[in-house]
């Protein structure tokens, strides 16, 4: 009777996963979708950035805005070179701090930087505050928890077969160990299905009210051809929404292996 034993591992990996991923999303819904009470309320480019792809959105933007201003060079062999050092906001000084005094540095080591300085987080607490980014602490349960979840029903699987396939199992008793493994992987892929469709995306940043303004700011977007528009679709879609060749070369480059 050892399968008995591997179906009670099942069911205690199936139980406490789901189990969590139900009160992770508990909490992840605890966050208000108040649309209306930002009606009217528009983003600006950092904060579009950080709802659509978190700190490291913020710093592309930032280097992105200033290569666009000719105030900073970034070559298409990945690196950054200071043409004007007065940085005009918080964002600016945070990458030409980044790049340090030489006013030549790797674009990877800079954007890393630019994307933990204070101002990120500064910014960061006040989406938060506002109720447009979901806070740190719900986004990364959530996401934990679906990935524990998949790897309990992938455990399922794994006891299931080495129930099935021991010697010592009867020919007749398998159909019955398999319903009996069957339901705890029912159980992990129905949370897995509900999670999907009541809290995904797991991993995005913006809070519903900030997924409504992040809608809308899109929605202008695609009607204009300005510098401002450009700008609006690397915020929300990233460096992959870049048109120049060279620009788009700098922050994809990558030392060859030595």
């Amino acid at each position: 009777m050892l399968w008995v034993l591997l179906l009670l591992l099942a069911w205690v990996a199936a139980g406490t996963t789901c189990t969590r991923l139900c009160l992770a999303s508990v909490r992840a819904a605890a966050v208000v979708d108040d649309t209306d009470r930002f009606q009217g309320r528009g983003l600006t480019l950092y904060e579009a950035a950080f709802l659509s792809g978190g700190p490291a959105r913020v710093a592309d933007l930032t280097l992105v805005s200033m290569a666009r201003q000719r105030r900073l060079l970034l070559a298409h062999t990945g690196w950054a070179t200071v043409v004007d050092p007065r940085g005009r906001d918080e964002m600016e000084r945070s990458v030409l701090g980044a790049i340090g005094p030489d006013g030549q540095s790797r674009i990877a080591p800079v954007r890393t930087t630019a994307a933990a300085a204070e101002s990120v987080r500064v910014l960061a607490d006040r989406l938060v505050a506002a109720g447009l980014a979901v806070p740190d602490g719900a986004r990364t349960t959530v996401a934990g928890a679906v990935r524990q979840v998949r790897a309990a029903a992938a455990a399922v699987l794994v006891l299931g077969s080495v129930a099935l396939l021991m010697p010592s199992q009867a020919q007749e008793n398998r159909p019955l160990v398999a319903i009996w493994f069957t339901l705890p992987l029912i159980l992990t892929l129905s949370c897995l299905a509900i999670a999907r469709i009541e809290v995904h995306p797991y991993t995005r940043w913006a809070s519903p009210a900030g997924q409504h303004l992040l809608s809308a700011l899109t929605r202008r977007a695609d009607t204009g051809s300005d510098d401002r528009t450009y700008l609006t679709t690397v915020a929300v879609r990233g460096i992959r929404a870049i048109g120049e060749p060279d620009l788009r070369a700098a922050f994809a480059h990558r030392e060859p292996h030595a």
